[in-house]
């Protein structure tokens, strides 16, 4: 890397066409505002994509030997480059040759002679997209190594927490969730028991009961699990702050900390709930048996309607043969 990279900031993008006026004039549209990199030919192209990784490229389509729409296939159909955004730069502006470029994977089309100003508000509206991705992959990963640092804390297993977020999906999905929206709660599950850090390993640990004390701070973990999350604009980490601060709530008002009854509870509190509860009792602890997956479900039947919400429980036990496979796929 050169050393001056590490003191411009400004985003990488690679610039491809077989004619050097094209380019020039793609210079001076963006150089002010990017880093750039040039290419005369697809090779060359495919080369620099994955050898640097720009953040987007400008590519003509139609250029010897290897065309730009091979280049969009060879880069799409490579895990180091299937990610950067494509922009079609040409004078082809048929609807059909627009159409095949968005085929092959590129997010944008733009016809020659290139209009300056559209070229750097679609340059800069896909770095954004871009933008918005790299922060949800960011806070995603976050999630996902919070989860683990709860699971060095508590006795439960990692598969405990992979088991309980693919139920909830399941039930989420049963229930009406769009497909994002249930994948957003599969990874916010994971965060349910993250106040456990919190709590002194000589409670979480205790082989025994705990005493009233011991169980008191216990009970703190959800609002610790809250303060930890913290209050954020990401709707993933709001979901996982209110699954953290809400899974221990019961349908008829006894859980804790709230005391929260019915629909006063979070959807997604009450799903994490029914997920956690089936997993823990089906699952062997060093304290206690495995329960049978009959027993379970009876357990989960009794229930509903006091403890837990018996319209999501029935959908609990209509996904049980989908349940029951993703237990077998992640079993300890």
């Amino acid at each position: 890397m050169n050393p001056r990279d590490l003191e411009d900031a400004r985003p990488r993008l690679l610039l491809v066409d077989d004619e050097p006026v094209n380019l020039q004039v793609l210079r001076q549209i963006l150089q002010t505002d990017y880093r750039l990199q040039f290419a005369r030919d697809g090779a060359r192209a495919v080369q620099l994509a994955r050898e640097c990784v720009p953040s987007l490229i400008l590519l003509d389509v139609m250029m010897p030997d290897m065309s730009g729409i091979d280049v969009c296939r060879a880069l799409k159909s490579h895990p180091a480059t299937s990610a950067i955004p494509v922009i079609f730069v040409s004078a082809l502006s048929d609807e059909g040759d627009e159409m095949a470029g968005l085929e092959a994977g590129a997010v944008d089309y733009v016809t020659k002679p290139v209009s300056a100003p559209i070229v750097r508000a679609r340059v800069r509206n896909h770095l954004s997209l871009v933008r918005v991705e790299e922060i949800k992959r960011t806070r995603l990963e976050l999630l996902q190594r919070l989860g683990r640092a709860a699971e060095f804390k508590d006795n439960e297993t990692g598969r405990h927490v992979q088991r309980m977020g693919q139920y909830s999906r399941v039930l989420a999905l049963a229930c009406g969730f769009d497909a994002e929206q249930a994948d957003d709660l599969l990874h916010a599950a994971a965060m349910h028991d993250i106040g456990k850090v919190g709590v002194p390993d000589a409670i979480l640990m205790k082989p025994g009961p705990l005493d009233a004390d011991e169980w008191a701070i216990m009970r703190r973990h959800p609002e610790m699990g809250a303060d930890i999350l913290g209050d954020h604009d990401s709707s993933l980490l709001r979901l996982a702050r209110s699954v953290a601060l809400t899974h221990h709530e019961k349908w008829d008002g006894s859980g804790y900390p709230a005391g929260l009854s019915g629909e006063a509870i979070p959807i997604e509190g009450r799903i994490v709930a029914i997920a956690d509860i089936f997993d823990a009792l089906t699952s062997e602890r060093p304290y206690k048996r495995a329960w049978t997956v009959d027993a379970a479900v009876e357990h989960l039947r009794e229930q509903a309607g006091t403890t837990l919400d018996a319209v999501l429980v029935a959908h609990f036990i209509r996904c049980l043969p989908e349940i029951l496979e993703i237990r077998e796929r992640w079993a300890d």
